[in-house]
């Protein structure tokens, strides 16, 4: 007989040495299932995701800084009003175009801040008073008065002017300015007339006074997002989105 050393007890050895093949692939790691792959050995990590460039609303006026807010809440921005800012400051509206005054104010913003900034200037536009106040609308009567007086103000001035003669533009420039220094501004106007008396509760400013003949209702009478679709501010947001979103 050979010996325990031989070939061919070795040979017989190794054979029952091998190993034995691995279980099928299965869905649940259950042999007994030899269908779906295994699990992966590591789960994949988390994506992260870079942070938003900041936006900043340069102005104090924090009702004009919702609704800017409201038409720019679906841009890639994380929003930021400069009223939040303790301490922030914005120049003297000096220029003499809605324009002029809106790149001041998104100049100084961005200077201030580091971030792109975003700034409108508005007015209303009487025909009756040969499209005063305008430019000077937010300064209507001098320093010192509210929303209401300079309301009052600009019906003391059309006292005796009829229905047909009370035609008024709402109109507004936005100004971007981005911290490199590049500038770009947009426009939107709309029309109406404006009431003998104010009317409704909502917005500020004259949005009292000015009545939207297609709608029947003055500013002040509609919801936020019905003036967005149709006021002059909305219309000048909407022209300078494709700065924002490239």
């Amino acid at each position: 007989m050979p010996s325990a050393s031989s070939p061919s007890n070795r040979r017989q050895g190794e054979r029952r040495r091998s190993p034995r093949p691995p279980p099928p692939l299965t869905r649940s790691g259950d042999a007994s299932d030899p269908i779906a792959p295994a699990k992966p050995a590591l789960e994949p990590r988390s994506v992260q995701h870079a942070p938003r460039p900041r936006l900043v609303l340069a102005t104090l006026n924090r009702a004009k800084a919702r609704e800017l807010a409201g038409l720019l809440g679906d841009t890639p921005y994380e929003l930021h009003a400069l009223a939040e800012l303790p301490g922030a400051a914005l120049p003297e509206e000096t220029g003499d175009t809605y324009r002029a005054n809106a790149l001041l104010k998104a100049r100084a913003a961005a200077r201030l801040t580091g971030a792109c900034a975003l700034a409108d200037d508005s007015g209303i536009e009487v025909a009756a008073l040969g499209g005063a106040p305008g430019v000077h609308s937010a300064r209507f009567g001098g320093p010192g008065l509210d929303d209401a007086a300079r309301c009052a103000l600009l019906l003391d001035a059309l006292r005796g002017v009829p229905p047909e003669a009370r035609a008024a533009r709402f109109r507004c420039v936005v100004a971007l300015v981005d911290p490199e220094g590049r500038e770009h501004t947009a426009e939107g106007f709309v029309d109406g007339v404006i009431t003998d008396a104010p009317r409704g509760t909502n917005g500020f400013g004259y949005d009292p006074l000015f009545l939207y003949p297609p709608l029947g209702r003055t500013f002040a009478e509609l919801s936020p997002e019905e003036k967005a679709r149709v006021d002059h501010r909305g219309r000048a947001v909407r022209a300078a989105r494709h700065f924002l979103t490239g």
